[in-house]
């Protein structure tokens, strides 16, 4: 692919070995005169440009001879490429198309996502991040968004993608991510969403209810009591004790909507997908209270992409669906009988490895869903550090272990250390096997934030996760396209 003149120019220019100068065939582009390539030389990649022309010229880099140059993967470079190669910027998908979310909190999973998807129905969201992750990995939206585009770049791979400000809940975050460019915003209701609402007394109830305002409380009785609503071939219908709940814990979060939609969401210069997040709460999202949701969202002509409910049971971090699949499948009937009335898609949060349900979740939403994943990419990066580098597997176990109590107060998890053997005690090929435990699997899932916060780790996690790259890549194809194949999104 190099040719061998310009082969010969950088190793004499940069004072190395031509075999340190490696190659991605996949990211080869002519535009205008030039012709543009991602190389990793001596373990650092950069865009190979030779040529002339507009885009070369813009490129920001170090020439080695008069059409020749290397050019750094900086934020200044992404937005060339952005312009010149358009495959490379993100895209909203609407309510019509599967997507599916690939958060990556090391920057370095984007290649082995993009070959997961090669076969299938739904597109990637590459770009995937909550503030709270930005926070833990300390990167920011820029910094994940320009690593997605030189893997898009790196792979060739035109088939679109996703950018989301996932679990967003302050207006200057939501602004942060639009100017940013990404495409999706994922707004988190969590913190106005009334709690404590099912355990109130009939009465304690009505005795909050009385506090809206009249004219809001004869409106939606107007609207929800004496009525029936057709929901997959049924009617379902408030009582105004149900009518009464879904007040108390909607309500608030639907002004709350109503404003981010009509002060930024439609604003935003470019198509924007809007996820309604109602999941990470206490209560469990009844059929009344989707509806109660939808209806009001459709009131205040509020239109989102998807809406991710609470479902009954646990979907706790990095391991199986917790509880029973059968009183699951008749609620995940119900919800998804609902975002097809009201056209939008439904959408399935901590989705990683929810094995058991897959099944389920495909055959009532049809291939028109979104699901989101993040953890189970640094597992498998785990994963290949165990299998690769058992020395640093064992340092980042023990690091997880002295924080797992501290990273408890961000996640709801069943993991207990106490039942997971001393990696000491395991040998070398034996370490991979604490992926396939759920204790295991909790206790490295939620401590990421410790992990790399130790400069020394993180150093040498990013070394052994770029050295071994292709097979990191290979576990990524493997496990994602498990989630894909087992909810009907794959066609193979």
């Amino acid at each position: 692919m190099i040719p061998a003149a310009i082969r010969e120019t950088i190793s004499k220019a940069l004072d190395i070995d031509p075999e340190q100068i490696l190659e991605y065939p996949s990211s080869y582009v002519e535009s205008g005169e030039g012709r543009f390539l991602l190389c990793k030389i001596a373990d650092t990649k950069k865009i190979l440009a030779t040529g002339k022309g507009d885009f070369f010229s813009r490129l920001h880099g170090s020439y080695l001879a008069e059409a020749v140059k290397l050019c750094p993967l900086t934020h200044e470079n992404r937005l060339i490429l952005n312009k010149y190669l358009p495959f490379t910027l993100p895209s909203a998908f609407g309510r019509k198309t599967a997507t599916f979310g690939v958060g990556d909190r090391l920057g370095l999973a984007t290649p082995g996502h993009i070959r997961s998807f090669q076969n299938s129905r739904a597109k990637p969201v590459l770009a995937q991040q909550s503030k709270r992750e930005l926070s833990l990995t300390g990167r920011s939206y820029e910094k994940v968004l320009d690593d997605v585009c030189f893997a898009v770049f790196q792979e060739g791979y035109r088939g679109g993608f996703g950018a989301d400000g996932d679990h967003l809940k302050k207006p200057e975050d939501i602004v942060d991510a639009l100017n940013c460019g990404y495409t999706m915003i994922t707004l988190d209701c969590s913190d106005i969403i009334g709690r404590g609402i099912e355990g109130l007394s009939e009465s304690e109830a009505e005795i909050l209810y009385g506090d809206f305002p009249e004219e809001y409380r004869a409106r939606i009785e107007n609207a929800y009591l004496s009525k029936g609503f057709p929901i997959d071939g049924e009617e379902c219908f408030f009582s105004r004790d149900d009518l009464i709940r879904c007040a108390l814990i909607y309500s608030k979060a639907m002004d709350f909507v109503r404003e981010i939609y009509f002060s930024y969401l439609k604003k935003a210069d470019h198509p924007v997908d809007f996820e309604l997040s109602i999941d990470e709460t206490e209560s469990v999202t009844t059929a009344q209270g989707h509806l109660f949701v939808a209806m009001e969202l459709e009131y205040n002509n509020v239109e989102i992409t998807s809406l991710a409910p609470r479902f009954i049971g646990e979907f706790q971090k990095g391991i199986d669906y917790i509880g029973d699949s059968g009183e699951f499948e008749m609620q995940l009937k119900q919800h998804a009988a609902i975002a097809r009335r009201f056209g939008y898609k439904l959408s399935i949060h901590s989705g990683s490895d929810k094995f058991s349900v897959f099944p389920i979740i495909g055959k009532y939403t049809d291939g028109v869903l979104h699901v989101k994943t993040s953890g189970t990419s640094w597992l498998e990066a785990i994963r290949t550090i165990a299998d690769k580098n058992p020395a640093l597997y064992r340092k980042i176990h023990q690091k997880a272990l002295e924080h797992f109590e501290e990273s408890k107060v961000h996640y709801h998890v069943s993991g207990d250390p106490a039942r997971v053997e001393d990696p000491m005690l395991r040998k070398d090929e034996a370490l991979s096997g604490y992926l396939e435990s759920d204790d295991s699997r909790q206790l490295l899932h939620i401590t990421y934030g410790f992990v790399l916060e130790d400069a020394d780790l993180k150093k040498e996690i990013y070394e052994t996760l770029e050295r071994y790259e292709d097979q990191y890549c290979e576990r990524l194809v493997s496990h994602i396209g498990r989630h894909l194949k087992l909810i009907n999104l794959s066609e193979e």
